[in-house]
Order: C-alpha cells, then structure tokens, then sequence
C-alpha cells in the first residue's frame, strides 16, 4: 500500500478533461500490470462517491474513482438544492440525523462551500384554511431547529434564529401568496445550494487536487472487495482493476452489484416555472400537506430565474431508469397543495420543466417511504465488497468519512485523520473567495458566475480559448460563454447533455437548451 500521509492540495492536478481521462487509464493500466495497484477504488460518482474520493485522497489513500456516466449523472443531480437542518426528522423522532445535518449544513456553509451553499429564508404562511396543527407545529419545528443550530454551533449571522413574521413581510418573501387570507407567517433559515450538480463536480475536481484519479464513462461490470471488471464506455474496452479495497456508492443502483442490499426507491418530482409567475419570490413558500402533520411542499428560488415547486415521495418500484420520469399526478399534486397559498392559481401551462430523482432508501418492510428512515446504511458483502447507500446529501461528508474509516479498518491500517470538514472545496479557499466577491461586487466579474465558481471566477474567465467570454451562451440566459469551455477543459464535460443538463441546469427548460445548444457544441469541440 501507499503511504498514508496527508498530501498537499495541488490546483495542477484538479484539470478534468478528456485528453486527462484517456492518460489517467493508460497510467493505471500501466501501473497494475506492475503490481502497483490502487489502495481504494470508488465506484459512483454521485455526491456520495465523490465525498469518499476526497477524504480518502486527503488522508493519503492512492484513490481511483469511476463513473459510468457523468458527474452526478444520478440522484445527486435532482434533489431539492437544499442543505437541511433535519428538521423533518427531528419531527419523527429522529434526533441523531437531525443533529448530525445540523452539524454537516453548518460546515458547508461556513467552512468547505460557502459559494455555494447560502442561507435561505422558509416562509410558512397561517392562514385559516390550514388544519389547527399545521398552523402551530411549524413554529414549534422552526424554535426546536433554532436549538439545533445552537448545539450544531452555527452562528445567527450564518443562519439568523428563526421568528414570527407579518403578513406583510410574508408576502414580501412570496409576492404572490394569497394575502387577504394570511394572519402572519414564521420564517426559519436553512441551507440552499446554489446547485446539487456543481456541488458534485466541485468536489470531484478538489479530490483530484489531492491525487484521486477520477473517470467517468468507465463502467463497472462487476466487483469483489478486492477488484472489479471495468469496461471504457468511448472504446468498449475492458480491463481488471485489482484494489486493496472497493466502495459501492451507486446509490439507488447499489443492489446491482451488492446482494446484501435491498434498496426501496422513493421518487420525488419538482416542477420547474418562470420565477416571474411567483413574483420572483426571495425566501422560500412552505405549505402544508393536507392531511398531513408533517409534510410540505415548497416554492424554491433557483438560478436562471426559475422557481422549483417540491417534493413528492412516492414508491417507484420496478426497473431503475437512468432519468425517471415525471408522471402526471406528480404535477397534479404539487399545483394542488402550493395553490391552496396563492392569489392566482398556477396551471399547468405554467410548468415549463419538470424533473425527478430516486431516493435510495433502505427498505425496512410495508411503511411508506414517506416514513422510512433517512438513515444511511454501510455494509460489507461475504466478497469484502464495501457499500453505502441511503442518508441525505447534507450528510454526505460524514458518510464519507464513516466509509474510509472502515476501509482503514478492513485494510488494517493507520491513516492520517480526517480532514474534510476543514477542506475548502476549489473556489471556497477563504482569501480568495474574499477577493472575487469584491470583484463581483464592483462589477467586474458577473454575479451569477461568481456565485457558481466562487474564488475560480477570474480563471474561468482568463483561461477561456473561446473568443466572447463573457457574452451570453444564448440571448436572457445568465451562463457566459467561459463557463462552457471550463465545463470543457477543467470539469471533463464530454458532450452536450453534460454541459447543459449537470455542468449547467439550462437543458431543463426545453426552450432554453435549444437556444444554448450551439454555444455548447462550439465549446465541445475544445476537448
């Protein structure tokens, strides 16, 4: 095995590209056929695989990760953007997950990604209508998370306490809430992400900073604990990879090359509208299911002036898709619960977008998946292979880290400590961040690209082999034309689904992709 020292971050090595991806397997076959193999070979990656990658580079393990896919090709490209505080689970009962999000959503948005998670206000308007529980447990909820955020030890600045609020200041938040029917609103402060999807290639990249060898269209055919049959999705060639040990962190797929494990699936569908139809809303509307205690659907504000109307959670049994699709009682359902608080009913018309993603819960017998535990699961197979499946995105480092220790347990080893909740993803290093916001603010950066790519803005720009960096990719879209090429050159986008549908989110909104489809073939033709 390699030595188990912490290496030293070098922004060289973090360049993600097809040119990188051909060498990276050429060296490892180069390498294996000398006997220098791999201490830890991920497979996934999602946000899981990606945070395993990470840690287990930054703790001195020589790391191969593979995808066969794209970056965050699956569940972690279609959450609901958010980095929650666990209080829905505190709600259940469930103290250790919810104190453990408090915890993880603390450290993203002061330490390891603060240009890319941001506080986000939650509006719950009171209005009659709603049942007499849904108008009080709210506040209880929201004054049990402000506890929460005190032991997590996240400061008020980061995420303000929460309050009761006017009808007024409620529909400032929402413009477009039914007024004359709200008596006042509570408004709490959780985590948003700027975008799931970024969060999953940024962090794949700083795992290469660390020296992870990271490949995606490389599938994995099948694997033990100590190899796995790997095929090259561009060329059809297939190779053995041994490794000193092997994760599955496929997610929703995990079951595929784990027996032991025994995955139920819950979809969860957002729709995707213009945020003008909402008043181009600030916070985030939560409303109430009816007959429901304990669940809400919510209007979020998201890039590219859109809004994101969640979050269904049904059981989806049967074969696992690459895209779930949305059905048609999703939609239904979501329009049905946010227009019991609007003024103006939205319609179906409105809905320019929809999208899907499968939770990989942990099957536990005949409850709903609304009610199954959001606990991850970590299991090792009688092969030795390794899993994890299940948990929450907010939790992802802390499974990560939970994983490597257990390969350093199965491996009998001694690694450095981890490090990961002190490790600024690339574009959160402090300094830096510092002097790129002041650039964006004085104008001289765009805003929307320096809250995409943080203390990375001005090499975005200034590295971009495209003439017109900074125009528009299509006229009204907020993505410049050196975000393609990055996608291209730093972040191994290897088509145009890559570009427009997980580098960006512009492929959601059908008119939008076509407008931004030759900008992004003219920046393919770069790798």
């Amino acid at each position: 095995m390699t030595a188990t020292h912490a290496p030293q971050r070098d922004r060289s090595a973090a360049v993600l590209n097809k040119a990188r991806r051909q060498a990276d397997l050429n060296r490892l076959r180069e390498e294996t056929a000398k006997g220098d193999i791999p201490d830890l070979l991920v497979i996934g990656a999602g946000i899981t695989g990606v945070g395993i990658a990470l840690d287990a580079a930054s703790r001195g393990l020589k790391t191969v990760l593979v995808e066969s896919k794209d970056l965050a090709f699956g569940t972690s490209r279609w959450s609901s953007k958010l980095a929650h505080g666990g209080l829905r689970y505190l709600a259940s009962g469930n103290v250790g997950i919810a104190r453990r999000s408090a915890i993880e959503r603390g450290a993203l948005l002061d330490v390891t990604a603060p240009h890319l998670v941001h506080n986000l206000p939650q509006v719950v308007p009171v209005m009659d209508k709603f049942a007499p529980l849904t108008r009080v447990l709210p506040r209880l909820g929201f004054l049990a998370g402000d506890f929460l955020r005190i032991i997590a030890g996240t400061s008020a600045t980061t995420l303000p306490l929460s309050r009761t609020v006017s009808s007024r200041r409620v529909s400032q938040l929402s413009p477009t809430v039914r007024k004359r029917d709200v008596k006042s609103g509570y408004v709490n402060y959780d985590g948003q992400l700027r975008d799931d999807a970024r969060l999953v290639t940024t962090i794949a990249r700083t795992a290469a900073s660390y020296g992870a060898t990271i490949l995606t269209r490389v599938r994995c055919e099948n694997a033990s604990g100590t190899s796995a049959t790997l095929i090259d999705e561009l060329t059809g060639d297939s190779f053995e990879l041994p490794a000193h040990a092997v994760v599955n962190a496929t997610g929703v797929w995990a079951a595929d090359l784990a027996t032991n494990i025994k995955i139920r699936p819950s979809r969860g569908t957002h729709l995707v509208l213009d945020a003008a139809k909402l008043g181009n809303p600030t916070g985030s509307l939560t409303v109430p299911v009816p007959g429901h205690t304990n669940r809400f659907c919510f209007v979020l504000p998201a890039e590219h002036n859109r809004v994101y109307i969640g979050l269904t959670d049904e059981d989806a049994p049967g074969p696992i898709p690459d895209e779930p699709e949305v059905p048609e009682d999703d939609i239904v359902f979501l329009l049905d619960v946010i227009n019991q608080a609007l003024e103006v009913p939205l319609t179906r018309d409105d809905v320019i977008g929809a999208f899907a993603g499968l939770r990989p819960l942990i099957d536990a017998g005949e409850a709903h998946t609304a009610d199954l535990s959001r606990e991850h699961a970590l299991l090792e197979a009688p092969n030795g292979l390794i899993s994890i499946t299940g948990g929450k995105l907010t939790e992802y480092r802390l499974m990560a880290e939970q994983t490597v220790d257990k390969v350093a347990e199965k491996l009998g080893v001694s690694l450095a400590p981890c490090s990961t909740r002190t490790i600024p993803v690339l574009g959160s290093e402090p300094e830096e961040l510092d002097r790129a916001r002041t650039a964006a603010a004085a104008g001289r950066i765009p805003m929307p690209l320096f809250n995409r790519y943080g203390a990375e803005s001005f090499e975005v720009i200034e590295s971009c082999p495209l003439d017109r960096a900074l125009d528009p990719v299509a006229e009204g879209l907020d993505v410049t034309r050196a975000e393609f090429a990055w996608h291209v050159t730093h972040e191994g986008a290897l088509s145009v689904d890559d570009i427009l549908d997980r580098r960006t989110r512009l492929g959601l909104v059908k008119a939008d992709r076509e407008a931004a489809l030759p900008a992004a073939e003219e920046a393919l033709r770069l790798a």
